[in-house]
């Protein structure tokens, strides 16, 4: 191994750091132990952590004793679920397409997905994705074959009980000879099974089986127009828009590490040097890495299992281990998701009966539950609505602040962004730069997204983080200067609370940055236009009892040396922008939608908060309307253009925007 691979692998010490400072890699096998120790021999910080299984490595790497093994999409769902916790953190990349699993059969076959059973299958081979991993466990998540799980028969018996005749290469033929009739061979994993790998394409040409589960590349470009692939909704396409027509994408294989794991020192160190993809000098294949691979990609911090495989191989994966999905129930409750306990607080002591309350730690965190399925809905501001529509979740209904606009289905909400000050503080836009600054949190509409437009714009390496001195935007990186101002609970040095974009920290949210200001924390506060009089003349909570209207001021571009009354906030903003909006999945927006309405006429309660402000909704709410237009449209494309551009001149984009628009086939 060259002096280059050896000194960039110094780097992993790094990486995945652990007591001792040493890398400890989990290998599988003896072959795979050679090649480590090979390494080792030349990197003595380097430890070779010899386990039988991945699922031995995935315990050694839960409790400390390995810090990293490379695994395939199966491997990578385990290692999610909660007894792991485990996420991938760098993805390899490969020097040819991925596994696109299809459903192929013949063009004048005169059947859909929805047909299949009593039909003849021919699969490459039994558990690869494409002949069985994916086909299968869409097919069962899907209710197309039915199967209670393992508790009730074993998952090849009910595969025998759907098709007429099958081959599938390597399953039992002695225990399931169904599954073997449609064979042209012993059903073996090997050459003696002439249906076996691309021999399932042929299994289909003829005639032994109806429909043939492989991956694209199995089909020959020049036969390509003699048949169709069934897709998931009930259609068929030519097989050249297999894209657009696919039961799920094989991802790539990745390193998973611990949910604190640090990817970007590891693929520094390796993703330089190709002879790490290299197994023939140690007698195996594919050691510590595919020899396939052709450089790595590193994952962002907010990538798990769910947002790497992508919800129909996740899908297909579960499938095969728990069995059908259960039909939603007509009368199924509405799962909420709530941030911190006072929301939780509040969200039970609604009492509704058809409310289940889900707690996260984040709206990052709840984004993601909505995702899986986990919980259904929570509003958020139009910066996260966004960061949601990247993640496939559309904005259902939206918060109006004036009640005129609730009885007659008037204009939708919307809310100035402004910038206050103390009157007298002598702080003015022009002389912004360096002050302390409040925010209602990192990548929020009003406290952050706004503001990181109207003051950086298209400057060139401008940040909040440089452009102020020091302030509090909760969900920051903890040892960034945009903690420092933060107080979390308020109760004790080295509260966990400090900087967490819940409510456990007192400085988040509208009333949290203006509180900031309020005392004399910071110097300015990025916040929503109604909040100054909502928290004045003895409106606010205890904190705000004493505060005036009359001490705070707002600034802004249009008037850079001077500062304006707080009420003058139409002429003196930093952008008009959308209320908050209600997200969901769009399957689930109709349950969401005549939840929402139903609850806002039974109970008084919604829009209320006690203790605290503005949990679940907004105070200001008197309403909520139900939102139809796409995501473009309700953000509208001037939004759009002013949230991307901070992504351009700021930190870049979110993580969580990365992680679920990555692709799950790297080449």
């Amino acid at each position: 191994m060259n002096i280059l691979l050896i000194s960039l692998l110094g780097c992993l010490v790094v990486a995945l750091p652990s007591a001792s400072a040493q890398v400890k890699w989990c290998v599988k096998s003896q072959n795979e132990l050679n090649k480590c120790q090979h390494l080792a021999t030349k990197l003595p910080e380097l430890r070779c952590h010899l386990k039988s299984s991945v699922i031995e490595c995935m315990t050694s790497i839960k409790t400390g004793d390995a810090d990293a093994i490379t695994v395939d999409g199966e491997h990578v769902y385990q290692a999610g679920l909660l007894n792991y916790g485990l996420r991938p953190i760098i993805a390899e990349k490969h020097k040819k397409e991925c596994c696109y699993a299809v459903a192929v059969v013949k063009s004048d076959a005169n059947f859909n997905i929805n047909d299949l059973q009593g039909k003849s299958s021919c699969h490459c081979v039994y558990q690869s994705p494409g002949g069985w991993n994916i086909p299968i466990g869409r097919l069962v998540a899907q209710n197309k074959i039915p199967w209670d799980g393992p508790d009730d028969m074993p998952l090849e018996k009910a595969v025998s009980q759907f098709f007429s005749s099958s081959c599938i290469p390597g399953i039992s033929k002695a225990l399931y000879p169904n599954l073997c009739q449609a064979c042209q061979g012993d059903c073996s994993r090997s050459q003696n099974e002439k249906s076996y790998g691309d021999g399932a394409f042929q299994c289909l040409k003829n005639g032994h089986g109806q429909v043939a589960f492989v991956c694209q590349d199995a089909i020959p470009l020049s036969e390509r127009q003699n048949y169709q692939l069934l897709c998931m909704d009930g259609s068929r396409k030519n097989v050249e828009n297999y894209k657009d027509c696919y039961l799920a994408k094989e991802p790539a294989r990745a390193v998973i590490g611990r949910m604190d794991a640090d990817s970007q020192p590891i693929i520094k160190a390796l993703s330089q040097d190709p002879d790490l993809f290299s197994s023939d000098a140690f007698g195996g294949k594919d050691l510590m890495f595919s020899d396939s691979a052709s450089g790595l990609v590193e994952l962002s911090k907010s990538t798990d299992s769910f947002l790497y495989l992508k919800e129909d191989y996740y899908e297909a994966i579960r499938a095969l281990r728990a069995g059908n999905t259960p039909a939603p129930s007509q009368d199924r409750k509405i799962e909420w998701c709530t941030v911190g306990h006072a929301e939780q607080q509040k969200c039970d002591n609604l009492q509704i009966p058809s409310l289940e309350c889900r707690r996260a730690s984040s709206v990052e965190e709840c984004i993601k539950k909505i995702m899986r399925k986990e919980a259904d809905a929570l509003a958020v501001d139009g910066g996260q609505v966004y960061i949601a529509g990247k993640c496939g979740l559309v904005p259902v209904m939206v918060e109006q602040n004036d009640q005129q606009n609730c009885e007659t289905g008037g204009e939708a909400a919307s809310y100035y962004v402004v910038a206050v000050v103390r009157k007298g503080s002598g702080v003015t836009w022009n002389s912004l730069q360096g002050r302390k600054s409040c925010h209602t949190g990192l990548n929020r509409n009003a406290g952050w997204k706004v503001p990181d437009s109207a003051i950086c714009g298209q400057k060139p390496g401008c940040t909040l983080y440089n452009f102020f001195s020091k302030g509090c935007a909760p969900g920051a990186d903890p040892q960034s200067n945009m903690c420092e101002l933060c107080k979390g609970s308020g109760k004790a040095v080295g509260d966990e609370s400090k900087c967490k974009a819940s409510s456990g920290e007192i400085y988040y949210g509208y009333d949290g940055a203006f509180r900031c200001l309020a005392e004399k924390t910071g110097e300015v506060a990025f916040i929503k236009h109604t909040i100054v009089g909502d928290y004045t003349e003895g409106k606010g909570p205890d904190w705000a009892k004493d505060l005036k209207s009359g001490d705070f001021e707002l600034i802004c571009p249009e008037s850079p040396d001077t500062s304006v009354k707080h009420s003058d906030f139409e002429n003196c903003n930093l952008a008009k922008v959308p209320a908050h909006a209600v997200i969901t999945r769009e399957d689930a927006r109709n349950d969401v939608v005549n939840f929402l309405k139903q609850a806002q006429v039974n109970s008084d309660k919604l829009f209320k908060s006690e203790g605290e402000r503005n949990l679940l909704f907004s105070d200001s709410t008197k309403c909520l309307q139900e939102n139809t237009q796409p995501l473009k449209e309700f953000l509208t494309q001037k939004y759009i253009d002013m949230i991307e551009r901070t992504y351009v001149t700021g930190q870049g984009e979110p993580d969580l925007v990365k992680a679920c628009t990555l692709k799950s086939c790297f080449f």
